[in-house]
């Protein structure tokens, strides 16, 4: 019988293993909709993620973060991912008893929508008000871009996918 230490270790080196997966997954699938403008399946994965895989789900996003640093440089925008993507992650499990495909998809575009204020938010420290405020609202075109792929995104994939992480789940016993 392995000792508990050998299973504690064994979970935390998989949990290790399966958000630096997840973060993967996140950066490529962002990158395969890098076309689009605003619309990505990051907002839907991250809050799958954070529904099924809640202990991995920091790991997996801090993996994101930091592939797309490097990918596009550490800029100002980058400061927006230091919280936004974990914002995310909060609220959708602070939602997590919620299982309706059009309530995720409406919290989706809703997120989408309030992504550029979000990121705003930046500019207050770094720039001024004036700034932040012209920055916000010159980006409402492609936040309402954002609100409507997220939506539409959550609302056909959401209990697919859903399932298919809950049948992964049982399979690797997490």
């Amino acid at each position: 019988m392995p000792s508990p230490t050998r299973s504690n270790s064994g979970r935390r080196v998989r949990q290790l293993v399966l958000s630096g997966l997840m973060g993967a997954l996140l950066v490529v699938s962002k990158q395969a909709m890098s076309g689009l403008p605003n619309i990505e399946p990051v907002t839907l994965l991250i809050i799958l993620f954070a529904l099924e895989l809640p202990r991995e789900t920091p790991g997996a996003i801090t993996v994101f973060i930091l592939l797309q640093g490097v990918l596009y440089g550490f800029g100002l925008w980058w400061a927006m991912y230091l919280y936004i993507w974990y914002l995310l992650a909060l609220l959708a499990w602070l939602l997590r008893r919620m299982d309706h495909a059009l309530l995720w998809a409406l919290f989706s575009g809703a997120y989408g929508l309030c992504f550029g204020g979000l990121c705003a938010a930046v500019y207050l420290f770094a720039k001024t008000p004036a700034f932040a405020l012209s920055w916000w609202l010159s980006g409402l075109p492609y936040d309402a871009m954002h609100g409507a792929g997220n939506f539409a995104i959550m609302l056909l994939l959401y209990r697919p996918l859903r399932t298919a992480l809950q049948t992964i789940k049982r399979q690797m016993q997490l």
